[in-house]
């Protein structure tokens, strides 16, 4: 793939891989909850979220998470992909597009490590994570 050639080439603190999601819909919480076994209200239904402080239902935390893994794995082969972690950092909004990126952060003969961040619209950084490639797969 691309993506890994690239990633033999670029400097620390350089962009790989960059793309924005739609918005994400109360349909997409839903159909994740059904999948992950997570259905907190929180996430799910408005009126509980307003009772808890929030003007709406937030999206999962592991929700923004998955959308990195996405990026990766639509980016990189998979086999290349040795360790995945996240942190989360801000509340994600419901209708609210996200900006997901992985920068290089370091590289050696054998592998790359990968700072990602999935943002919201006004630029928040919503969660920060890593990503541990290995440069002899695929590529």
């Amino acid at each position: 793939m691309t993506a890994l050639l690239t990633l033999r080439e670029l400097s620390p603190g350089d962009v790989l891989i960059e793309a924005t999601t739609p918005a994400v819909s109360r349909e997409s919480l839903q159909a994740y909850a059904l999948a992950s076994g997570d259905s907190n209200p929180l996430h799910l239904d408005p009126e509980f979220a307003r009772e808890a402080g929030f003007d709406d239902v937030i999206v999962h935390g592991m929700f923004g998470m998955a959308r990195l893994g996405c990026l990766l794995g639509e980016q990189l082969p998979v086999e290349s992909i040795r360790g995945f972690s996240a942190r989360f950092a801000a509340i994600i909004p419901v209708g609210r597009a996200l900006h997901c990126r992985a920068m290089l952060e370091s590289r050696n003969a054998e592998s790359a490590t990968l700072a990602l961040e999935l943002s919201l619209p006004d630029g928040r950084v919503a969660t920060r994570g890593t990503a541990t490639i290995v440069l002899g797969v695929g590529g």
